[in-house]
């Protein structure tokens, strides 16, 4: 008989334990007179209990993975009725699929008199939807809702895929008062298991399970292993921040070793770096199209022909793969031939940036592949490989000391410039000639943006004059994105214009929209309007009125995930108004000076009046830091509820 192997377990404790069920189905009337979840009071619902249970065994002579799933959920309001509606993700091939049936679903309500009500869900109802060639999904939505109602569905999943282990997450959009996750696991398998999130678990523990798998005349011991966690808030997504599952307190579960139950044979699944290099070396749609190096010499010796300044060769290559493959929105890290691509004019991530790694390494430079995990598509393991944490491939290219990570899919991104959905973590530098190893994807480059206007106000009250505005950096290929949306550079001014009620741009000019390498200017002359209160002997302007805040991006009241920009900001705006000689200026603009611990970033203002009747004030906003911690969210909030609060006066101009 095989006995068990002990699942490995991260940060948690073992005990023995009683075998734990499911909870029991049904509703009471607490649950029915419930009006609102005293520890979250504004929750549109709450799970009041949640119970998921996964094992592996035999299924028609095969072996699979059984998952079921039982959730009761109280809805309070109307915005809480997308709880009950409900998808399912399942996988499939050509030969094999995910399964998912038993599925029931009850709506628990009182009706006008009082009495409770069910409504069951009708097997009919329930639909697979097709989303891609290896993906569907699963839908049905609970009948009958109501504000107060609690529903309550249960299903079951089937699944071939042994290797992936269903993860457990306990948090989830709305708070749940429990959540209880059971693993099955035949001592043929061995995973690594982790707890992830900032909270805790508050239960834990394990005991064996004696034959609970049998399989043509292979028996094992399970390892049953339980998981519980209580009171649970609901995790509010905010602004900067990357894939929302890298921050959710939930279980998952990687293979470390299986035992073939018929045979015997034993096989290590968690590989080591240099396993995973030596696939990816020799892999048809990797390693065998960075050796085509031959191949792209007769593309690139005309296009680099007479540059022998390494820097200039990587710009040069670099703008050809841009302008040669255009990017087909697919992400992945193979490619199925980078000749086709080229000779197509069309092509996934991996098809444009192994492309430009060859054609790099084919001109003399030391290029190498990085892989990556973008920031809507989590974090990667970097205690153990696993290939499917990565879904996009960049080029790294190293000239003197100098290091450039390089993305050729966008030709608005300049030559050094990362796209922002890149920027997250780690990569993982992939060579033909050495071991791989981890670099960090923070980008050295900055958003920055400078705008200075100068300004008269003439007699009738309107002002006039210019607005100058300097783009580099990530601002620069922000800006160059929403221009190029138009089909002309006047269509955008035009666009402009129009959302500007206060301002008439007269006359316009914008350089080096395509020079990606120079900042990027644009110049208005402009006409505004300032605008009176209720005496109008006075005038109100606002320096502001271009892009003022009124919004604080932060609103909780604590944040247990860090708040990412992507990349550190420098804002600076530069005003010289000139008043004709009948008008002072009443009530200057604020003069401030906000900082964040540590010299994180700040905002501050100036003011200075000169002689003869012309007055200059300055602002400044500046984000040191790419990534904030959320001890230090806090401060970011008091800050820009100062900026809103700063940026909300108005100036006022008095006739003498």
């Amino acid at each position: 008989m095989k006995r068990f192997f002990l699942i490995a377990l991260i940060s948690i404790g073992l005990s023995n334990l009683a075998n734990a069920q499911d909870f029991e189905p049904g509703v009471s009337d607490k649950e029915i007179e419930m009006a609102k979840y005293d520890k979250d009071p504004q929750a549109n619902a709450v799970f009041l209990n949640e119970f998921g249970n996964t094992r592996i065994d035999e299924v028609y002579d095969h072996v699979r993975l059984i998952y079921t799933y039982h959730a009761k959920i109280k809805i309070f309001t109307k915005e809480g009725f997308n709880n009950g509606t409900i998808d399912i993700p399942i996988h499939h091939n050509e030969t094999v699929s995910e399964d998912v049936d038993e599925v029931t679903g009850t709506t628990y309500y009182k009706d006008e008199n009082g009495i409770i009500q069910k409504a069951d869900l009708d097997p009919k109802k329930v639909f697979t939807v097709k989303d891609y060639k290896y993906g569907s999904t699963v839908k049905f939505a609970l009948p009958a809702l109501h504000p107060g109602c609690v529903i309550e569905f249960k299903y079951k999943l089937v699944s071939p895929y042994i290797d992936y282990f269903r993860d457990w997450y306990f948090q989830d959009d709305i708070p749940k008062m429990y959540s209880q996750y059971e693993v099955h696991i035949p001592g043929f398998w061995t995973f690594n298991a982790s707890l992830r999130g900032v909270l805790k678990l508050t239960k834990s523990a394990s005991e064996v399970e004696r034959e609970c798998f049998i399989s043509g005349g292979s028996k094992a011991d399970c390892s049953h292993i339980t998981y519980g966690m209580q009171d649970i808030p609901a995790f509010v997504k905010e602004d900067y921040m990357t894939a929302r599952k890298n921050f959710l307190s939930a279980i998952f579960f990687e293979l470390v070793e299986v035992t073939n139950p018929y045979t015997g044979v034993k096989t290590v699944v968690t590989k080591q770096w240099s396993d995973v290099d030596r696939i990816l070396k020799t892999h048809e749609s990797f390693g065998s199209q960075l050796k085509r190096g031959s191949l792209l010499k007769d593309y690139i010796t005309p296009v680099i022909a007479g540059k022998t300044d390494e820097l200039d060769k990587a710009k040069t290559l670099y703008n050809w793969v841009q302008k040669q493959i255009k990017f087909n929105d697919y992400y992945g890290i193979y490619s199925e031939n980078i000749k086709k691509a080229i000779e197509t004019h069309s092509g996934s991530v991996a098809d444009i940036n192994l492309t430009l790694v060859t054609a790099l390494n084919a001109a003399g430079l030391n290029a190498e592949a990085v892989l990556l995990s973008t920031r809507d598509h989590g974090m990667v393991n970097t205690l153990y490989p696993v290939l499917t944490d990565f879904n996009y491939v960049i080029a790294k290219v190293t000239i003197g000391d100098k290091t450039y990570l390089l993305d050729a899919t966008d030709p608005l991104l300049q030559f050094g410039l990362l796209p922002l959905r890149c920027v997250n973590d780690k990569g993982r530098v992939v060579s033909l000639n050495k071991p791989s190893y981890w670099i960090d994807l923070g980008t050295q480059q900055k958003g920055a943006t400078t705008r200075t206007l100068e300004l008269t106000l003439l007699d009738n009250g309107k002002m006039k004059g210019t607005i100058v505005s300097y783009y580099k950096g990530y601002d620069a290929y922000d800006r160059r994105k929403a221009i190029k949306k138009f089909n002309t550079v006047d269509e955008y001014v035009e666009d402009f214009d129009e959302k500007q009620p206060k301002m008439k741009i007269l006359k316009s000019d914008i350089l080096n929209l395509d020079s990606l390498d120079n900042p990027l200017r644009e110049t208005f002359e402009v006409e505004i309007d300032a605008y009176s209160n209720d005496n109008h002997d006075k005038l109100l302007f606002n320096p502001y009125f271009w892009e003022k805040r009124t919004t604080n991006p932060f609103k909780l009241a604590e944040r247990d995930y860090p708040v990412d920009w992507g990349y550190a900001s420098d804002s600076r705006l530069v005003l010289v108004m000139h008043l004709p000689a009948q008008y002072t200026i009443e009530t200057p603009p604020q003069v401030v000076a906000y900082g964040l611990p540590n010299k994180g970033g700040m905002f501050a203002t100036s003011f200075e009046t000169q002689d003869n009747n012309t007055f200059t004030f300055s602002n400044i906003t500046q984000f040191n830091k790419t990534v904030y911690d959320p001890a230090e969210y806090p401060y970011l909030k008091e800050l820009f509820n100062k900026i809103i609060l700063t940026e909300k006066g108005d100036m006022i101009f008095k006739k003498k």
